[in-house]
């Protein structure tokens, strides 16, 4: 009998400690789970400004912590479109993909042949209670290459051809520029005296022709990748250069040639005046010349000599 009373007591005290043991683990893990960063929460080291350019794909990175059994999804702010959910697409615009690896903590938008139209805000969403967002400006732009100068040159025999090409609104820098005479890549087997330098992290190239020939003159084209191209057109002649070949404007200039040769008819006055005119008064220029060619005619007229 005592030793029943003995097991009894024993296994009561036994129960009690297992018992204790367990409350306090059962609390702990309860405790645990209350805690706030055991919740889904977003890692904000990642990028929430993207830039992208037409063609090239946009890519939004959401990473969401302790995410659990919780579902992400991509929201388009501007008309509370869901875009996917999980890994499914809910869009009938197929340019719009949800990217995740198993086990990892990221969540990625990619947003094929990104448009103008495409630019806005998109919100990573986790379907907690209440939901938490995190919002994403996405901006599309148009990257456009510039030759620098006058989209005509007039280069001496002899002189260099110097053309610099930059490529402008580009995020990041262009995996290759390529340089074009016509419709082809710029061969530099082809002659001595070529040189390209192209700087990546300055988006800028620059083509030299050393000592150019009549044979140099055509449309030379830069092409960055991802970019718009740009063309200018260049031509090498002989001898001097005529003041509208100079200034890369015929038409203007030819107004103040004209004008100068009415300045051998009336003497230096209107020499003088033409210089203090200047080449920015080409409008009042051209009246005159029109007003001065109607009075020699009528004097012409007058006398009567053929006008023409």
């Amino acid at each position: 009998m005592e030793t029943r009373i003995g097991l009894l007591g024993l296994f009561f005290y036994y129960f009690v400690v297992i018992s204790t043991v367990l409350n306090i683990i059962s609390g702990e893990v309860q405790s645990y789970w209350e805690q706030p960063f055991a919740q889904p929460y977003f890692d904000n080291s990642t990028k929430r400004e993207i830039t992208a350019t037409v063609g090239q794909s946009a890519l939004l990175h959401c990473r969401v912590r302790n995410l659990g059994d919780r579902a992400v999804s991509w929201i388009r702010k501007r008309d509370l479109h869901i875009l996917t959910v999980g890994i499914l697409t809910y869009t009938n615009d197929q340019r719009f993909q949800s990217l995740h690896t198993e086990g990892s903590d990221e969540w990625t938008l990619r947003i094929t042949s990104p448009q103008p139209r495409d630019s806005g805000t998109y919100e990573c969403q986790v379907s907690t209670e209440p939901k938490i967002s995190q919002a994403f400006r996405l901006n599309v732009v148009v990257s456009k290459a510039k030759i620098l100068g006058n989209s005509e040159l007039f280069i001496k025999s002899g002189s260099d051809i110097n053309l610099t090409c930059v490529a402008l609104q580009s995020p990041a820098p262009p995996s290759f520029i390529y340089w074009y005479k016509g419709g082809r890549v710029v061969n530099y087997s082809q002659r001595g005296g070529i040189s390209v330098l192209t700087e990546r992290q300055t988006k800028t190239s620059k083509l030299v022709i050393a000592r150019a020939m009549p044979s140099d003159s055509g449309n030379y084209t830069c092409s960055p990748s991802s970019s718009d191209s740009a063309s200018v057109v260049v031509h090498v002649i002989n001898g001097e250069q005529p003041a509208a070949m100079q200034h890369g404007n015929s038409s203007a200039n030819s107004v103040l040639i004209n004008n100068r040769s009415f300045g051998h008819i009336f003497g230096d006055p209107l020499d003088r005046w033409l210089a203090l005119v200047g080449g920015s008064k080409n409008l009042l220029l051209s009246l005159a010349s029109s007003w001065l060619c109607y009075v020699l005619k009528s004097i012409s007229s007058s006398f009567g000599v053929d006008g023409r």
